[in-house]
């Protein structure tokens, strides 16, 4: 999973938001980011990176204003990654994930649960429907 905090320039998620995707049963594509503190230093100077590591989920909680799964989908190169392929470009409200305390840990955490079950649900279903 991608979590995009901000998108120009494209900022990964901060450790908390890490950790609250690990709860909710997701993998963070870049954990070593989160453990940046700064959010200039969690900035993507390359953004095809998140390419190269191609995630499942893009989740996104621009802060203080609303995210734009068609702009994400539209980044050069972008096409190639299965959430962008699959349609599976999220928003989280910033007030539910952003700010520590207890919402993220209640709402922002159930809001990230929600997205991953369904993903996996679909995902099952697909396998189910198409079996090797």
């Amino acid at each position: 999973m991608y979590f995009e905090e901000w998108d120009e320039p494209p900022i990964t998620g901060i450790r908390w938001v890490a950790e609250l995707v690990r709860i909710a049963g997701g993998d963070d594509v870049f954990p070593e980011r989160a453990l940046e503190p700064m959010a200039r230093e969690r900035i993507l100077a390359d953004a095809s990176e998140v390419v190269r590591r191609a995630p499942d989920l893009i989740l996104g909680s621009w802060c203080g204003k609303k995210f734009r799964p068609e702009k994400v989908a539209a980044r050069p190169g972008w096409d190639a990654i299965p959430a962008v392929r699959d349609g599976e470009l999220h928003e989280i409200k910033s007030p539910l994930i952003l700010q520590p305390g207890p919402a993220a840990l209640t709402e922002g955490v159930a809001a990230i649960a929600a997205i991953i079950q369904a993903w996996s649900a679909r995902r099952a279903g697909a396998a189910a429907a198409f079996p090797s």
